[in-house]
């Protein structure tokens, strides 16, 4: 049993909660991880899967390795997997657009669900709960009612600041609006986010961007804490670039809120001989839109991510204009194989970098500072190169385990209160 039982709750079990997880865990604060989807590669499901067909389960065992999750030892692995599995299916059989619930699926109906079973199943007995923005509200109510510490993580930075940007962005650029799915959230679910906030406890957020957001709409600063997420520095190492191509790296989802737009116009003005921008992810622009830049630019829609160590190290620069975020681990990833950023504050930037040493901080929306700063890239090759080299010494210094000796630290406090 844990000195101080805590549950961490998060439906997918992304990078930051697997670290969190890892890091109540080290410290015998965590009793249970809950989450929908949880595979173990040494588990009982590989056995099963070895019964099946090597192309089923090829494909199977591919899209579980997305969804790993081992537990620290002496913790409770939760798994509720029927409403994300429901979801999957939905996506991958194509079925999810003709029920009217976009690409990516029901996704607030699995954060909702999960949310109302800890609710109800899981508080007994426990100190506090750990949990992340939109999956809180009905366990953040239920908690308080029985004395239990709510502890909430906001990885991007708070709903209204996102709106007022993303709303200039649809002002400017009106044929995005389709796409831009942050102004069609339901009332309920801004009211959830409302609550949550009101709720926590404590608020840990990556960046400053997003502290700044939630004190413009009156939260407390004591009670939030910035720890920035960490670089994954055993996982991807500097490898040596096989080519003279200058190269612009953009991994993400191709969106607006992205700001791909605007490098995609600086890059066409600037017509760079042997340059390459390439762009690695899902297109999420009005269809039809990315074709008229098919010329200046190479685009992957998908890469797995045991791959990407090879995309980052074929990359001189690795470029992130993004309007909207918390901290983005792409320019983690980046940094840990030794590729410089331009990025700006908003993406978090200012929190990992300082500007003219691992990279470049530019403004949102300016197409000249990105055209200046890429055009020093080009013609400054061996400073660049030094750049890349700082990246990864500075990568090196941001690494997970620092993160995760501060959280520990801050929980441990928070109980000593």
């Amino acid at each position: 049993m844990s000195q101080i039982p805590i549950a961490l709750i998060h439906p997918t079990g992304n990078p930051f909660a697997r670290n969190a997880a890892i890091s109540l865990g080290e410290a015998g604060l965590l009793q249970e991880v809950i989450t929908t989807i949880a595979y173990n590669p040494e588990g009982s499901i590989s056995l099963y899967l070895k019964l099946l067909p090597a192309q089923i389960r090829n494909r199977i065992t591919n899209e579980l390795g997305r969804r790993t999750w081992i537990p620290p030892n002496g913790v409770a692995m939760r798994s509720h997997p029927w409403s994300e599995a429901m979801r999957m299916t939905l996506v991958k059989t194509g079925l999810s657009r003709s029920f009217g619930f976009g690409s990516q699926g029901p996704v607030d109906w699995v954060y909702a669900s999960l949310d109302r079973h800890v609710a109800k199943h899981h508080l007994q007995g426990l100190a506090a709960v750990y949990a992340y923005e939109d999956g809180a509200a009905t366990t953040f109510d239920k908690a308080k009612q029985q004395g239990i510490l709510c502890l909430y993580e906001l990885p991007i930075v708070y709903y209204q600041m996102t709106r007022k940007i993303m709303a200039q962005e649809a002002e400017s650029f009106p044929h995005f609006s389709p796409v831009i799915e942050t102004l069609a959230e339901p009332a309920w679910k801004l009211e959830r986010k409302e609550k949550e906030i009101q709720l926590a406890d404590h608020i840990f957020v990556p960046s400053t961007v997003v502290k700044e957001s939630l004190l413009e709409n009156g939260i407390k600063p004591e009670k939030i804490s910035v720890i920035p997420y960490g670089a994954p520095v055993e996982y991807f190492q500097p490898q040596p670039k096989i080519d003279n191509c200058f190269r612009a790296l953009f991994i993400g989802r191709l969106s607006p809120r992205k700001g791909v737009h605007y490098l995609l116009e600086a890059w066409q003005d600037l017509k760079l001989k042997n340059a390459e921008l390439l762009l690695v992810g899902i297109n999420l622009f009005p269809e039809g839109w990315l074709q008229q830049y098919k010329n200046i630019c190479s685009h992957v829609p998908s890469v797995p991510h045991l791959l990407l160590n090879q995309y980052y190290s074929s990359a001189s620069i690795f470029v992130f204009p993004s309007l909207i975020e918390g901290l983005a681990l792409v320019q983690l990833e980046a940094m840990a194989c030794g590729i410089p950023l331009i990025t700006t504050s908003n993406a978090g930037g200012s929190d990992i970098i300082t500007d003219g040493l691992e990279g470049f901080i530019i403004p949102i929306r300016d197409v000249e500072a990105l055209k200046e700063k890429l055009e020093w890239c080009y013609s400054h090759p061996q400073e660049l190169a030094e750049m890349g080299r700082a990246a990864r010494r500075k990568a090196e210094q941001l690494n997970w385990s620092l993160y995760r000796q501060k959280l520990t630290s801050k929980v441990n406090d928070l109980f000593q209160k």
